[in-house]
């Protein structure tokens, strides 16, 4: 294995609590409705801004996208705790030289206020957001762009992520996919479609990293 690519929201950070947030004061302020976290998470797939111009019915979406941006930027800090789990692994894996990639729906603009709450710029060989693609997961152009970037087989590359959405992208790209529930809050209750593995904490990743250099030998 090569390259380690993961998911961003409910994988390297437990971002749902502010990005909830902030939809909730998009969908309060311009269409004066309460939307539950669960009926977020069903909006889930494109971008940001896609979710916004696909579900609010007010037709005011640049200043409702605008609005977003601000809450979640607002209440980022307070919301989104750092992980010293996370953060280890990530300079464990960089020791170890293996890439590591995002392949993430979120747009780039709030992922970029996430990297920069979360001191996580300049850790990652490559970066493929929602404004990247054209199809969003569980589409593989995400995967399939990253493993380019770093011109790497699908053999040598794991995907981690949360939800479906990135267990079926992986699968498509056919890269070994494992599905991770190791952050308080993450999309996924059960899979429908079957990781290669399940992990629940960052302790069971590291010791299966040691795994694949033991079986490369």
């Amino acid at each position: 294995m090569k390259a380690i690519i993961f998911d961003f929201d409910g994988t390297l950070a437990d971002t749902l609590p502010v990005c909830f947030y902030a939809f909730q004061s998009v969908f309060k302020e311009f269409d004066n409705i309460e939307v539950t976290p669960e009926e977020i998470k069903a909006m889930f797939g494109p971008a940001e801004t896609g979710i916004i111009r696909e579900n609010l019915m007010d037709s005011n979406h640049d200043k409702a996208i605008e609005l977003y941006y601000e809450k979640y930027s607002e209440k980022h800090r307070e919301l989104v705790v750092e992980n010293q789990e996370i953060n280890d692994l990530l300079l464990l894996l960089k020791r170890k030289d293996y890439k590591l990639g995002i392949v993430t729906g979120k747009a780039s603009r709030s992922l970029l206020i996430s990297l920069d709450c979360l001191n996580m710029n300049d850790i990652f060989d490559v970066i493929i957001t929602g404004d990247d693609v054209t199809i969003p997961k569980p589409h593989p152009e995400g995967v399939n762009k990253a493993l380019a970037q770093l011109n790497i087989k699908n053999t040598e590359a794991i995907l981690l992520g949360d939800s479906d959405a990135d267990i079926l992208a992986g699968k498509e790209a056919n890269v070994h996919t494992i599905g991770v529930q190791w952050l308080p809050n993450y999309q996924t209750l059960e899979f429908s479609v079957q990781p290669d593995e399940k992990l629940s904490s960052v302790y069971e990743f590291k010791q299966s990293i040691k795994n694949y250099r033991y079986e490369q030998q």
